[in-house]
């Protein structure tokens, strides 16, 4: 099974597992963390997540919110541990994608999701051809 466990400066995490919750239903593989909200440590969190919630057989997707901030440098030791992932600069495309999934990715397939998401971020203009046709 995959575990995604998601963390971010302020609201951000939970804000997601809200909106990954009204999109996809109530989803018990995703667990958030809201750091620098009170005086819980990342670390003493993920330490309890991967005692109580993750079994050996499972796969753990991390997702910080920005690269090198202090939520993802906290995460980096974990991805010593086995069938770990560290995922940073997460957008609910992303997270989207990666909870639907229930069978374990590679790292390759970590990587070709990112870029399926990454795809889908631009600015969106509206044509003479998009009002003749349904934009939507």
């Amino acid at each position: 099974m995959i575990k995604i466990f998601i963390s971010s400066h302020g609201k951000l995490a939970s804000g997601m597992k809200s909106a990954i919750d009204i999109l996809l239903g109530n989803s018990d593989t995703i667990y958030v963390f809201d750091a620098y909200l009170d005086e819980k440590s990342i670390n003493d969190i993920l330490d309890t997540f991967y005692n109580v919630y993750v079994d050996k057989k499972d796969q753990v997707l991390l997702l910080s919110d920005l690269y090198g901030g202090s939520v993802n440098t906290a995460m980096v030791p974990y991805i010593e541990k086995e069938n770990t992932i560290l995922i940073s600069g997460f957008n609910l495309g992303l997270v989207i994608e990666l909870a639907k999934r229930k069978d374990p990715l590679t790292k390759h397939e970590v990587n070709q999701i990112i870029q399926e998401v990454k795809n889908g971020i631009k600015v969106v203009e509206i044509t003479n051809d998009d009002i003749e046709e349904d934009f939507f």
